[in-house]
């Protein structure tokens, strides 16, 4: 049926690939909404890629649902459990997640056209191709500026546990937040779990996302932490006294994907979005939100390090699959939280 008078057919905006626009005529035609469980950014950027994405694609929508890895994980699993398809993509910092889905096969295989202009680095994290690169990101020290002079802030991560630093670190919960987790497995690879046994002598405030360490670092409550370089490189844009180190012992690089949710009722929105998040406007916003972008053809954020100059630690896939479980139940014995 066309348009009537007055009435503009909806159109993507921009230039689209071939692909891209079969999936949106399909999708749009269908009325789909994908809904996006999503744990890689803060709200704000988030939200942002929804808006984003909804405006380049009238008529196709996705709804943004952000928590968490853990939480995120934990809200898909009881879907699953009560065979409701609420989750069209899910989007996780805890690679575990991933092969763990693949395994029971919840994940719809989809191989998206814009996965060729990643970096290399971050092609081809599955080779099945059920889920991808969407997002990294940074975990690095962090610290207020007001209360700590950069000569005096902690270089190392070993740093961290001198005790002139008792009572004002901050970091957040591996049971939580896949980025926190990720960094407790590398923390364990590189010293053992008597790093944490050590770290917890600082009583050191614990908050659930790595992202709540920055909102302790601006009130003060706490001067120094394990924080997101996005997160913290944003705030400190905004006037907020903060700024962060390359540890000289490792930089965390966090790889985040998105996968497809098996039998999803939005299968055409659902592969445009996972297009979208790969896409050069996806990686603009990580830009301007102060996130890492994925692709070569997007300018870093201001203040960002090249990771090429820096030391960068990852623990692998397996690491973090099996290390995560583990260090979360030691965690809680260690700090009782």
């Amino acid at each position: 049926m066309r348009p009537g008078p007055g009435r503009a057919q909806a159109q993507p905006a921009g230039d689209i690939s071939a692909n891209e626009r079969t999936l949106y005529e399909a999708g749009k035609s269908g009325n789909e909404q994908a809904t996006w469980y999503v744990s890689h950014y803060n709200s704000e950027t988030a939200e942002a890629i929804g808006r984003a994405f909804n405006e380049t694609y009238p008529g196709v929508k996705v709804n943004v649902v952000r928590t968490t890895a853990q939480v995120a994980f934990q809200r898909l699993s009881q879907d699953m459990r009560a065979r409701v398809r609420n989750c069209d993509v899910f989007s996780s910092t805890d690679m575990g997640h991933f092969t763990a889905l693949k395994e029971a096969g919840q994940l719809e295989k989809y191989v998206p056209r814009n996965a060729v202009h990643l970096f290399e680095a971050y092609r081809d994290i599955d080779p099945d191709g059920y889920y991808h690169t969407t997002a990294a990101g940074t975990v690095l020290i962090t610290y207020n500026t007001s209360k700590v002079k950069p000569e005096e802030a902690p270089r190392k991560w070993t740093d961290l546990l001198d005790p002139k630093w008792r009572d004002h670190v901050a970091v957040g919960h591996p049971g939580f937040s896949g980025y926190v987790g990720t960094w407790v497995v590398a923390m364990r690879k590189l010293y053992g779990w008597d790093y944490f046994r050590n770290l917890e002598k600082n009583k050191p405030q614990i908050g659930r996302s790595i992202n709540d360490t920055v909102t302790m670092l601006n009130s003060g409550e706490r001067l120094v932490a394990a924080g997101p370089g996005a997160t913290t490189l944003r705030s400190a844009a905004r006037g907020n006294p903060l700024d962060v180190i390359y540890p000289e012992d490792g930089t965390l690089l966090m790889i985040s994907p998105s996968a497809i949710m098996k039998g999803t009722r939005n299968p055409n929105a659902s592969r445009l979005f996972v297009e979208f998040l790969l896409g050069k406007r996806a990686n603009e916003i990580h830009a301007e939100n102060f996130s890492d972008v994925t692709r070569p053809d997007v300018p870093s954020y201001p203040g960002a390090q090249p990771l090429d100059r820096v030391k960068v630690i990852r623990p692998t896939t397996e690491e973090i699959e099996e290390g995560i479980p583990e260090v979360k139940e030691a965690w809680r014995d260690t700090f009782g939280v």
